[in-house]
């Protein structure tokens, strides 16, 4: 159950206030996030109501929506052309560690995320670690690319001892910030305040699918304002990309 109230919004908190959205699905059509452009138009007007003032649009690429790099880049321009408002939107890739990103790594076939150009936005299955996940993680880093692993605190086969040994090896975490109010589940929601108060958490995102979830994020009742304020400050000035 989501624990919204309509006691305070998140939008009058000035929270998201600066906010870089580093994980999204508004750009519509392309996998199984915003469908319409209407909508993707419309949840970027109340992006910006918000306060948030710069967006990575991170469509889905995986064996099962194996979007192109030319495809992805060609649905971006139309929709830019389109859109009139002051966000500043950028183009990445969450990009499954399957055998589809192996092929697109080896032809450096690749959308990278920040604006060094150096990093990739990588995710798994939340129930079990992909086959040669060491491997795919090895030949990335020895490629330039630094790996930025989506949701860490989704993952159930990831343990303290995991999130360690992958920060230790110099990957670097992006948790939603849905997970602190519990969107995920009491198990997500615990896993992403133990990684945010051991320092492990480099940026947040939405990693919205859907406007409503926007607008009901909004309605949240800053339980966990603190640990949000924390996490989204970590997402308005990030050097390392």
């Amino acid at each position: 159950m989501w624990p919204f109230s309509k006691s305070k919004k998140f939008g009058e908190s000035g929270l998201f206030k600066g906010l870089t959205d580093w994980h999204s699905h508004i750009l519509p059509g392309v996998d199984d996030g915003i469908r319409t452009e209407q909508e993707s138009l419309a949840l970027l007007d109340e992006y910006e109501r918000a306060g948030i003032k710069e967006v990575w649009f991170t469509p889905h690429i995986m064996e099962d929506v194996p979007n192109t790099t030319s495809g992805l880049k060609e649905h971006f321009e139309e929709f830019t052309s389109r859109y009139k408002g002051n966000i500043r939107l950028h183009l990445a890739a969450e990009n499954m560690l399957d055998t589809l990103f192996e092929e697109r790594l080896k032809n450096n076939d690749l959308l990278t995320i920040g604006n060094s150009g150096q990093h990739l936005l990588v995710e798994t299955s939340y129930v079990s670690p992909p086959y040669a996940m060491d491997e795919m993680i090895d030949a990335t880093m020895k490629k330039g690319y630094t790996p930025i692993l989506a949701h860490p605190e989704r993952y159930r086969y990831m343990d303290e001892k995991d999130y360690r040994e992958w920060k230790e090896r110099g990957l670097l975490f992006q948790i939603n910030y849905m997970s602190l109010a519990g969107g995920y589940g009491e198990t997500a929601r615990k896993k992403a305040e133990w990684l945010l108060k051991q320092g492990m958490v480099n940026m947040t995102g939405s990693d919205v699918h859907r406007q409503i979830v926007f607008e009901r994020s909004l309605d949240l009742a800053p339980k966990k304002a603190d640990a949000l304020r924390t996490l989204i400050e970590l997402s308005k000035t990030d050097p390392t990309l």
